[in-house]
């Protein structure tokens, strides 16, 4: 290959730099003088709307409550328990390990809590409905063990409050009744 002088590699050199920042001023002057992008359309946001539906959450200083009342109650009986507090989704707002809760518990409280939301009761009431469908079990997300407890209002479920770490789920859904009470509070 043959070696280039000096001054080609400064000319060529000077041609690639002016070629870049024509190129680079030309998409910057296309982007600047294209229009703005429309917005989106805005859904007006009424209760007349049939696309829109209102729904009532807790606040995580509500779930919080709830999950150290929870926490209280255990301690009172010498219990060492885990609570999880979920939304109506059955996402976790807040879940507190107390001081000493087995491994477990974490994920049971959750799966407890999502388990009493989704059917909006008790999960104590849910484990006798397993003999007439035992394949409810299989969904996935769920645990069919006394400890869930539903906070409802006016009758539908907004949130569950499931607890595990007791040694039994009597227990951990009185516990988890607790925390549904202080609510009310």
């Amino acid at each position: 290959m043959k070696k280039l002088s000096l001054r080609t590699r400064v000319v060529t050199g000077a041609v690639v730099v002016a070629a870049l920042g024509a190129g680079t001023f030309g998409a910057m002057s296309a982007s600047a003088s294209s229009p703005a992008a429309a917005p989106a359309a805005a859904v007006k946001a009424d209760t007349n709307n049939r696309n829109l539906q209102q729904t009532t959450h807790l606040t995580v200083a509500a779930a919080t409550k709830a999950a150290q009342a929870t926490l209280d109650a255990a301690k009172k009986e010498n219990q060492r328990i885990t609570v999880a507090v979920v939304d109506r989704n059955g996402n976790t707002i807040v879940s507190l390990r107390g001081d000493g809760a087995g491994p477990q518990s974490p994920e049971s409280a959750v799966k407890k809590a999502f388990t009493a939301v989704s059917w909006n009761a008790p999960t104590s009431e849910l484990v006798k409905r397993l003999e007439q469908t035992p394949n409810l079990k299989d969904i996935p997300g769920t645990l069919f063990l006394g400890g869930g407890a539903p906070v409802q209002v006016k009758g539908a479920p907004v949130a569950g409050i499931g607890v595990a770490g007791a040694p039994s789920g009597d227990l951990d859904e009185k516990f988890a009744q607790a925390g549904v009470a202080s609510l009310a509070r």
